[in-house]
């Protein structure tokens, strides 16, 4: 249970500041492979997870980006 809750555990808020800002989910593993994409438009906000599946988060525009390592945005 330890483990899958360490990989599990971690959120990250995207909060999208313009217009057609794309979310990618990259997969775990031998081969990093896009598993998901998301669009999001300026003032939409997106919760994501990094499970076992998901290792990391690929983000196309800008956006201000919150997790419990502090706060950015990609225009600053």
């Amino acid at each position: 249970m330890t483990e899958t809750w360490e990989i599990a555990g971690e959120y990250v808020v995207i909060k999208a500041l313009e217009n057609g800002v794309t979310i990618i989910g990259l997969t775990r593993g031998k081969d990093t492979k896009f598993h998901h994409s998301e669009k999001l438009d300026k003032g939409e906000v997106m919760i994501a997870q990094f499970t076992e599946h998901t290792s990391a988060i690929k983000i196309r525009g800008k956006v201000e980006l919150l997790t419990k390592h502090g706060r950015l945005r990609t225009d600053e």
